[in-house]
């Protein structure tokens, strides 16, 4: 039977993720930082098939324990690392406390590198295993609003990008997730002009029905946009200057630099 580590399981498209493919019959493995968040996601989706322990990711040896624990419990199996669990800051870059900044690179970049490393012998030794990494439609082009934020997604691209190379002869597949604004409780806590121009069209179900596809669809693609109106956005990405897409973003969150 096929398993999956996701990380940011308990709430939001770490979730919807554990459900989809829980219903599909894999073993699910659940880590979250938020204990109550978790043993309640746990609890729903019932003991059968289903596998859950705190994590903090940016603990690396934590990371360590709690991959080598899943494994142990599976016969030593991950077919599947989702490194979804990230953390979202909006607002203007000099306004949000140097902490705040850090804590996003440490959730975003850090917890990532963690897991992976603590997964990697476990993948390697299961044959066809994937990773699949959160990044976002952000990590296209820098993002006013979302500096470090948009930063942190940039670099999660290239170190997908890296370890696909890295990792092939492990016979590993490394692709990453591209969404846009999705309707999570993360991004209704934060506040910006260019969330309220594009709006929140997709949900956590959407982004997880992408990383089901991903995994089982045998994509050839690296990094994978989710939603019509993000593909079409990648494609022109493609073709159009990066200085029309840095013009585009600043005119778009305009409205926001006069009012303040």
């Amino acid at each position: 039977m096929k398993t999956i580590l996701i990380s940011g399981a308990a709430a939001g498209i770490g979730r919807a993720t554990a459900e989809l493919f829980h219903r599909n019959g894999w073993q699910v493995g659940l880590t979250d930082i938020d204990q109550a968040a978790l043993t309640a996601t746990a609890n729903a989706m019932g003991p059968q098939g289903t596998w859950s322990r705190v994590l903090d990711v940016t603990d690396a040896q934590a990371a360590v324990e709690v991959v080598d624990a899943f494994a142990e419990d599976h016969q030593g199996r991950i077919d599947v690392l989702f490194n979804n669990a990230g953390l979202l800051k909006t607002g203007r870059f000099e306004e949000i406390p140097t902490k705040a900044h850090a804590q996003l690179v440490n959730v975003n970049i850090t917890g990532v590198i963690n897991l992976s490393h603590a997964a990697h012998r476990h993948l390697r030794d299961t044959p066809g295993a994937m990773v699949v990494n959160m990044s976002s439609a952000s990590a296209l082009h820098g993002t006013p609003d979302l500096a470090t934020y948009s930063a942190t997604k940039a670099a999660i691209r290239a170190l997908t990008e890296a370890l696909e190379i890295e990792w092939r002869h492990d016979d590993i597949t490394v692709r990453d997730i591209m969404p846009p604004f999705v309707d999570t409780g993360m991004v209704r806590s934060n506040a910006s002009v260019l969330i309220d121009r594009f709006g929140v069209g997709l949900s956590a179900h959407h982004v997880a029905k992408t990383v089901w596809e991903v995994v089982t669809g045998g994509t050839r693609l690296m990094h994978n946009p989710v939603g019509w109106q993000f593909r079409l956005a990648t494609l022109a990405n493609d073709v159009m200057p990066s200085r029309l897409m840095h013009e585009g973003l600043r005119l778009m969150s305009r409205r926001k630099h006069r009012q303040s």
